[in-house]
């Protein structure tokens, strides 16, 4: 049976572009896998790893126009927001570069021995030591920054794995590009292609993740998919590490107060930031607890006005349209819930914003009204409008994990009046990220983010955004009395390379 195709899709048509590969088969599959594996020796020289990262970012950039005309064809997101998405991507590439330079994810921990203590303490080395091939399955909705040069790859490399990427069918050919730019790069330090494995196709993806080279994975996309592969991944004989992004409804709390205070700006920020990117943002406000009265009235009345204002979208492809259109009228057809600016449907291709409200009260008990806790993809978000403080804490006893979680407060609450702080330690369990006064749509990539969060948010408490995001790929070995001459270099007394570590419980350079 030939191999089945592989094409490109217009999801402003819904047409075929061209055909840009095939699906691998399970033969094909274990050849990459494999190919992948051998190239392991070529990352182990730290200096050529960050070499290779920052040839990979500048080589990127040098294609910026071919990739950033072949992403917006494939994904319809727009050469703005794509252009500034490569930046970012280029930029991650670099910031591992120079975490790899510094060496402090090693975490060299040194002890001599001390015979005095209870037990006695031999010579002992600890370090960090990469886990093997990582399998990297893209995201629909960041084609670069999480997809076959996104932070998972980057992170993943920069720790000294070799990578097999499965590609999003929904820019099968952009992979293709950003893949042969990076193998480029890796032959310009002397790495072989197959550090940088692609395989397209539902049936390689399985494949992948049931590989026994295959050391650990990294997945963003719904949660059913990642669920999938995590049981997968678990129920190998061997289990990996399987670090997931699945869902989040990232729920935002706005107090009274602050709604009495600065409605109408807080009603627009809301509708710019669910509808940002039409609504495909994976940090989307999907659920807004709103005080009843006359200044969450206010606050409606804004986000009305700002969302009827936003035109229609294009989907990143036709079947994540039609879960939107048959999703948003599944809600609305609930009781009490309304549609101030009814979602759905724009255009043959399109859909329009739009956001529901319901009562506080049908969301405190399970009930039909549990859909509305649920993410829904695209541009959408649910206002609950609450009576009083034990609503709130109801529904948000009542969430699932999540990435974010933001609280509205007036001035004088940020201050520390009132119950500003008290909100904090309620959201604090509920997500990764808490945020004050601000949206989360825009992840940072800085040395303090945390891009994850209790599941379904993230089925691990890494972060996949972010310096930390390395630890995820490699993991700890201690050498006890291993003669100097068979050490590790970065282990040796003299430390010759200047790793920051804790020598003898005390951290130093």
């Amino acid at each position: 049976m030939a191999a089945a195709p592989v094409w490109s899709v217009d999801p402003r048509t819904g047409k075929q572009r061209e055909q840009v590969a095939v699906e691998a088969t399970a033969q094909e599959v274990d050849a990459v896998v494999r190919a992948a594996h051998e190239a392991r020796g070529f990352l182990a020289d730290r200096g050529v790893r960050s070499a290779f990262l920052r040839s990979a970012a500048d080589r990127l950039q040098a294609a910026k126009d071919t990739l950033v005309e072949v992403a917006d064809a494939e994904t319809a997101l727009g050469p703005v927001r794509l252009t500034g998405e490569l930046a970012r991507t280029c930029y991650q590439l670099r910031a591992f570069a120079d975490i790899v330079d510094e060496g402090a994810f090693l975490d060299v921990v040194i002890s001599h021995p001390d015979d005095t203590a209870t037990p006695p303490i031999p010579d002992l080395r600890r370090y960090k030591v990469p886990l093997g091939v990582v399998a990297v399955y893209s995201a629909s909705n960041f084609p670069f920054a999480f997809s076959v040069a996104g932070g998972d790859t980057a992170s993943a490399l920069a720790a000294g794995n070799p990578v097999v990427v499965k590609s999003h069918p929904d820019h099968p050919g952009l992979s293709e590009l950003v893949a042969k730019v990076l193998r480029t790069a890796a032959a310009d330090h002397g790495i072989p292609a197959g550090v940088l494995g692609l395989v397209h196709g539902f049936e390689a993806g399985v494949e992948l993740i049931r590989h026994p080279l295959i050391a650990a994975a990294g997945f963003t996309g719904s949660i059913r998919g990642g669920r999938a592969l995590f049981d997968a991944a678990a129920a190998r004989p061997v289990p990996i590490p399987f670090h997931g992004e699945l869902g989040s409804l990232n729920p935002v709390v706005v107090t009274e107060a602050a709604a009495a205070e600065r409605a109408e700006a807080i009603g627009t920020g809301l509708a710019g930031s669910m509808t940002l990117g039409v609504g495909q943002f994976c940090v989307k406000p999907g659920l807004v607890l709103v005080p009843s009265g006359a200044a969450g009235d206010g606050l409606v009345k804004s986000l009305t006005d700002a969302v009827s204002d936003t035109d229609a979208g294009v989907l990143l492809d036709h079947r994540m349209r039609d879960n939107f259109i048959a999703g948003v009228a599944e809600r609305a057809e609930l009781p009490d819930v309304e549609s101030p600016v009814t979602p759905g449907a724009g255009g043959e291709h399109t859909v329009s914003a739009g956001f529901l409200t319901v009562p506080a009260s049908r969301l405190t008990a399970e009930g039909a009204h549990d859909l509305l806790l649920e993410e829904c993809f695209g541009p959408v978000t649910v206002v609950v409008r609450y009576d009083d403080e034990g609503e709130v804490k109801a529904v948000l006893s009542r969430l699932p994990g999540n990435l974010t979680a933001t609280v509205q407060l007036s001035e004088r609450e940020a201050a520390g009046e009132g119950r500003g702080g008290e909100i904090l330690a309620e959201l604090t369990p509920l997500a990764g990220r808490v945020l004050v006064n601000g949206w989360p749509t825009g992840v940072a990539v800085a040395p303090a983010q945390h891009h994850g969060g209790p599941y379904p948010a993230t089925t691990s408490t890494s972060t996949s955004v972010g310096g930390t995001a390395i630890e995820r790929w490699l993991r700890p070995v201690a050498y006890q009395n291993a003669p100097a001459a068979l050490l590790p270099v970065e282990l040796r007394d003299d430390n010759e390379l200047g790793l920051p570590r804790r020598f003898n419980g005390r951290l130093e350079r």
